[in-house]
């Protein structure tokens, strides 16, 4: 670590009152812990910075940030002096900081922003955005001391392009925001009945017929290439944020049935629907070729995507077609699954194996524990094989006896209650201040499980969503209260702070072409 920046680093501190929570500067997702000093640092005309560490990359993000956001002319000293901005990364300070954490001080001399890792840096990077201010014919820096890491290490924001196709602009803006508030897990979901949206070289028609339904953004070109993906998850990773895609199975599975009919139960030829609900098609799993389909799949799927986890959906699965099927039932009875339930399990821990076997993680939806929703089902039978070590629970519906099932079988949870996370909701349902409320963890986790729980994620469902501009109304300004939930501790949140800090926050999104509607900050 650069000498002189610990020196100036800690004697800033030794000169310093006690680190307190202060509301006169305010930040979205409210520090760990801030201290507001008298004073402003004023930005010269050319704003000077170094760095020490691995942090090349967030020093370029810093530097263009502040020429995109306030025309602020920035210059890299190569020579030991004292720059306006300092980045430093000191990896002995992980046991404090944690992966994601970072010390923020703002004096007389300029910025300084210790790290443990380069994403400490990066998210130091958004806080120090956040307090820049135009007084006017300068912009200022007041003097703060911020300590600060995340509550949990699982930020997340789902968006359902199958039924709604967006592109690769709206993606980006969408990493933006989530990278400005925070937010490190993008879960894109790319299959289910109403559209396949992702490029598989293997099987082409499930872009030519799975992405050629009705669709909304009255798009051609209504799916990814690997190239288009190869330049999002980039993007993505420039900005700290993983993208976890979500491909449906066994059910929601209509578009790719609509493409190679075999993959069905039926194997009769259906066309892609466009209307809402729960359909009832799904992958013939006892067919070695529809497994052998999507092993391919999952191949391709891997390698675009260095993500180390796989959503595979599993939810809301409909079991007529299984249980009309002779050759199903057949199957069934000779592998001894007495149930469809038993024979969903088996199908999905045979993929939760495949993908242990290849170095990811399987995630899924809570259902992908017992087969269906909740645990007083008649279909619920116990079977032999496990869920493969490593498994990622999604929990959404809102019942605190799943995720402790999940949590005392030692698999993670990724807690996205519905009524209070499903962004297709209107604001009669959940409110920006409902959204704040949030509590991943459930009273009844006892705490030597409670770091069980990775976080929680929003989710921005497709199918009310047909234009850009209509999915930012539903996404902002809830996303914000989102990313407290997921970074602020409990003691720190305070809905009313949070509405007074979301001001410059929403003239940062209307700079940007992000409406949102007044009446939901009121």
């Amino acid at each position: 670590m650069n000498k002189i920046i610990k020196v100036l680093f800690v004697l800033t501190v030794i000169l310093s009152p006690p680190f307190a929570h202060a509301n006169a500067v305010s930040i979205i997702p409210q520090p760990a812990e801030m201290k507001v000093l008298d004073g402003h640092f004023v930005i010269p005309s050319l704003l000077t910075y170094r760095f020490t560490g691995n942090c090349t990359r967030e020093a370029s993000y810093l530097r263009e940030m502040l020429r995109k956001e306030f025309n602020i002319s920035s210059q890299y000293l190569v020579k030991s002096k004292i720059a306006n901005v300092q980045l430093a990364i000191n990896p002995e300070k992980k046991s404090s900081m944690g992966k994601e954490g970072y010390w923020l001080s703002v004096n007389a001399i300029g910025v300084n922003i210790l790290a443990a890792t380069p994403a400490g840096i990066f998210y130091g990077i958004q806080s120090l955005l956040q307090l820049i201010q135009k007084q006017e014919n300068t912009f200022q820096i007041p003097f703060v001391l911020i300590k600060d890491k995340p509550r949990f290490p699982w930020r997340a924001f789902l968006l359902d392009e199958a039924r709604s196709f967006k592109g690769t602009a709206a993606v980006k803006q969408l990493l933006d925001e989530m990278a400005a508030l925070k937010m490190n897990i993008f879960q894109w979901h790319l299959t289910d009945d109403q559209g396949w949206r992702l490029q598989i070289n293997r099987y082409p028609l499930l872009t030519e017929v799975g992405a050629a339904g009705k669709d909304t953004s009255a798009m051609h070109h209504a799916f990814y290439s690997h190239e288009e993906v190869a330049v999002i998850v980039r993007y993505a990773a420039d900005r700290h944020i993983t993208i976890i895609p979500e491909l449906e199975m066994p059910g929601h599975a209509s578009a790719a049935i609509a493409s190679y009919p075999w993959l069905g139960t039926e194997k009769s030829p259906i066309k892609v629907p466009a209307g809402f609900g729960i359909f009832d098609n799904i992958y013939d799993v006892a067919n070695p070729a529809v497994i052998s389909f999507i092993h391919h799949v999952l191949d391709e799927v891997m390698s675009l995507f260095p993500s180390g986890i796989i959503h595979i959906g599993g939810d809301e699965v409909k079991y007529e077609h299984w249980k009309n099927n002779d050759r199903v039932q057949q199957f069934m009875k000779a592998y001894n699954l007495a149930t469809p339930a038993e024979l969903y399990l088996w199908f999905t821990n045979g993929i939760s194996q495949y993908l242990h076997k290849r170095g990811y993680r399987m995630m899924g939806w809570n259902e992908v524990m017992f087969g269906h929703r909740n645990t007083d089902s008649t279909d619920d039978v116990v079977v032999a094989q496990k869920l493969a070590p490593g498994t990622i629970i999604h929990c959404w519906p809102g019942n605190p006896n799943l995720i402790n099932e999940a949590i005392m079988n030692g698999y993670d949870v990724v807690n996205s209650f519905h009524e209070y996370t499903f962004l297709d909701y209107d604001y009669k349902r959940i409110s920006l201040e409902k959204a704040y409320s949030f509590e991943p963890v459930p009273d009844s986790v006892a705490p030597q499980y409670r770091n069980r729980i990775l976080g929680s994620g929003c989710q921005m469902w497709g199918e009310t969503i047909p234009t850009v501009s209509s999915m930012n109304l539903l996404v902002f300004p809830r996303l914000a209260a989102y990313a407290e939930v997921g970074w602020t501790t409990v003691f720190n949140k305070n809905f009313e702070r949070f509405k007074k800090s979301l001001y410059p926050v929403i003239s940062h999104w209307k700079r940007h072409g992000i409406h949102i509607d007044p009446s939901t900050v009121q």
